[in-house]
């Protein structure tokens, strides 16, 4: 039996400590974080980091400001000591065993995630504590990959841009929806299919609109419609980006 600490009680924290408490060979014996969570049951304020119990591995899962802050606080000698950033260095952990275990998946505390098709990018500077994860891993879902420091900042930064900026746009369409007096129902079916395209197709062969067609007239009747100048100044980037791609293709 793996015994681990988790450190953080955010929305991925919250998530793995879900995701480990259903799962076998390891056993959660502490979360320790800055704030109580309601959560995690089993959550303990830091108080005292003389409290903070011995295990097998420690799992850091904090903001990335606050990651070299909180390992400056583990005083264990000779344990896994892992953080769950997307673009934090491996290096920002200063023990002789160190590594990454990073979920990529967009968390919301009210959103229950099956972890059974979460990718968890692993990285470590031990070949052992490599396999000790990928154990690990492996308990919570198939898709594990070995992901360098380097690739993981560059896998982050695509997953701002396909998660973040595109939950953004369905932020800006559902304004334009309410505004206008229309259900933001109406375009749910548009977001399913357009995610669900790109299962089966690239990207670069999915898309589809007025930019992509050059289709001006379209273009300039939208810009037009457009009161918000901070929508139309974004509406005008996109239609160029997509039209400068499609020139590549």
């Amino acid at each position: 039996m793996i015994k681990i600490v988790l450190i953080g009680s955010g929305n991925v924290a919250t998530h793995l400590y879900n995701a480990f408490s259903g799962a076998s060979d390891v056993e959660i014996i502490q979360v320790f974080a800055r704030t109580q969570s309601s959560a995690i049951p089993l959550a303990v304020q830091i108080s005292n980091w003389q409290y903070l119990k011995e295990a097998d591995l420690y799992i850091i899962s904090v903001s990335d400001d606050a990651i070299a802050e909180v390992a400056s606080k583990i005083s264990f000698k000779n344990k896994l000591i892992v953080h769950t950033s997307g673009t934090t260095s491996i290096d920002v952990l200063p023990f002789e065993r160190k590594g990454v275990f990073y979920p990529l998946q967009t968390f919301s505390k009210e959103k229950q995630i099956d972890f059974s098709v979460v990718p968890i990018c692993i990285e470590t500077n031990q070949k052992e504590d490599e396999n000790i994860l990928q154990k690990i891993a492996s308990l919570l879902t198939p898709k594990v990959y070995l992901i360098s420091s380097e690739q993981r900042k560059a896998l982050h930064v695509a997953a701002v841009f396909v998660c973040n900026f595109t939950n953004h746009l369905y932020q800006i369409g559902a304004a334009i929806c309410e505004d206008n007096a229309i259900p933001f129902e109406i375009v749910k079916p548009l977001i399913t299919e357009t995610a669900d395209k790109i299962q089966n197709l690239a990207p670069k062969d999915a898309q589809t609109g007025p930019a992509f067609r050059g289709d001006e007239k379209t273009i300039q009747a939208h810009l037009e419609f457009l009161t918000n100048s901070e929508y139309k100044t974004l509406y005008q980037f996109m239609t160029q980006s997509i039209q400068h791609h499609v020139k590549k293709l």
